[in-house]
């Protein structure tokens, strides 16, 4: 008798796209169309486990045994069917032993002139109080980088705040800084800004156009929805400034597409109706949406009910994404877009994202911290820019989330493309960045699910907007 053969439930999962079967392999992130043969196999040994002999013959009167054979050996070599031998670890690294940092996020002004009531910046100052990042420290953050990751062949300069362009002397003096210093080791950089987009000028747009700027622009929607939460320090709703200085931007800029972010707080759910002003009235390029459930100010937290109604709204959206899809257009629902980007590229996640990995962010000390987000919190910082990272003590963080045992992630299906989500979220929400976060496991699995049928569908009828929209940023 040969060895008992039993299905690896937690390595497999299986969405019916009308009538095909689509197996997500979670190990992998891959996902293939399963063929009459392979269901065979994973309906019988769901429904028993047995000997592949005995496999054999229970399927006998539909496939022939060397396809049965065949297809049998596939599945266990991608570790869908255990013939009883040890399984390969998911993670192949138990800890974080090294990072190799690409991106540097410079926290250049904590002063805003605006006064958004959501906003997290723990350390946010107004504009009179703000504590401007000096240009030694800036210098700094780019020779840390360098020092820290010299096998990197392209590098990420990131300028943040409060409002980045309250101190736009020190944004072009870095622009000019890491031309010249990054040319001069033989390496590619490019420069990435979040704004308000409030102090936009000509000359500012076409400064940021000729150094090619990845810009996003913080703004909520139409006018009734932006003005809830984006005021100035005084009060007052700061729409139409930001809607006359985006009809100024877009007209000029050509250097690369322009983003809009989208803050989803309580009482606002509508994301078709925001997605339709920002894209198709605006202009923007892709939209994308940032659901608050864990801020410090438990009042702009979505409610429990509302995020169950944003994320059916966000796939009524991606339903309209996958019509356009099939007629070739890209309707610049970069949530979706992301997703099936990761589907398509069988992207494994060990970590939610870079913070840490791939990228600290300075703050105006020259402290490292995790990311943008943790800027000025009570959270311990992982070195300073003239001292370098404190390695150990990073790779012991990260290491920390890495290990999933005793966590709901261990087996969860979504594990490799969510990773225990947002430290920040966990962060504020239980007061531990390394834990997971739990609130909206199960919306996030029917998310992923709807994206593996979009994905799907896509590929069915029209894989040529894969080719054009999704594998070019492989490159990038």
């Amino acid at each position: 008798m040969g060895a008992i053969l039993n299905l690896v439930e937690r390595n497999l999962h299986e969405v019916r796209v009308d009538a095909d079967r689509m197996l997500f392999h979670i190990p992998s992130s891959s996902l293939f169309a399963a063929d009459d043969v392979t269901g065979g196999i994973i309906d019988a040994l769901r429904q028993q486990s047995c000997s592949s002999e005995d496999l054999v013959r229970r399927l006998a009167d539909r496939f022939a045994g060397q396809a049965i054979d065949e297809t049998l050996r596939e599945l266990i070599a991608l570790e869908v069917v255990s013939d009883g031998s040890p399984l390969t670890p998911e993670i192949g690294i138990a800890r974080v032993e090294r990072t190799a940092l690409n991106t540097v996020v410079l926290n250049v002004n904590t002063g805003c002139n605006l006064s958004c009531t959501y906003c997290y910046k723990e350390d946010l100052d107004k504009p009179s109080a703000g504590k401007k990042m000096q240009v030694q420290t800036a210098e700094a953050s780019v020779e840390m980088l360098l020092k820290e990751s010299p096998d990197e062949q392209r590098y990420s300069v990131v300028f943040f705040g409060g409002e980045p362009l309250s101190n736009r002397a020190l944004i072009e003096h870095m622009v000019d800084y890491c031309e010249r210093r990054f040319a001069e080791a033989g390496k590619q950089v490019e420069f990435i800004m979040t704004t308000n987009a409030t102090l936009l000028t000509e000359e500012i747009i076409d400064y940021l156009n000729a150094h090619r700027f990845g810009l996003s622009i913080s703004i909520d929607g139409p006018k009734t929805v932006h003005d809830r939460n984006r005021i100035t320090v005084g009060g007052q709703g700061t729409y139409d400034v930001v809607r006359r200085k985006v009809d100024l931007l877009l007209s000029r800029y050509r250097s690369r597409p322009v983003g809009a972010r989208v803050t989803l707080t309580r009482g606002i759910t509508d994301v078709e109706t925001i997605w339709n002003h920002l894209f198709n009235e605006l202009g923007f390029a892709e939209v994308g949406f940032a659901p608050v459930t864990s801020g410090d100010m438990a009042d702009y937290n979505l409610s429990a009910e509302e995020l169950v109604e944003v994320f059916a709204n966000m796939k009524a959206l991606g339903r309209r994404y996958l019509d356009a899809a099939l007629e070739h257009r890209n309707i610049g629902f970069s949530n979706l877009h992301q997703l099936i980007t990761d589907i398509h590229e069988g992207h494994k996640k060990a970590l939610p994202c870079g913070a840490g990995l791939k990228m600290l962010a300075v703050d105006h000390k020259g402290e490292l911290n995790l990311c943008h987000r943790f800027t000025g919190s009570s959270m311990p910082t992982f070195g300073n820019v003239h001292s370098g990272v404190k390695q150990v003590e990073l790779n012991d963080f990260l290491s920390q989330r890495l290990d999933r045992s005793g966590t709901g992630c261990d087996s969860c299906r979504i594990r490799n493309l969510c990773s225990g989500g947002c430290y920040h979220e966990s962060y504020a929400r239980y007061g531990d960045p390394t834990h997971p976060t739990y609130h909206y496991c199960e919306l996030m699995r029917d998310w992923v699910d709807f994206g593996i049928e979009v994905y799907s569908r896509i590929m069915a009828v029209n894989p040529a907007f894969i080719s054009s929209y999704i594998s070019p940023r492989k490159a990038h």
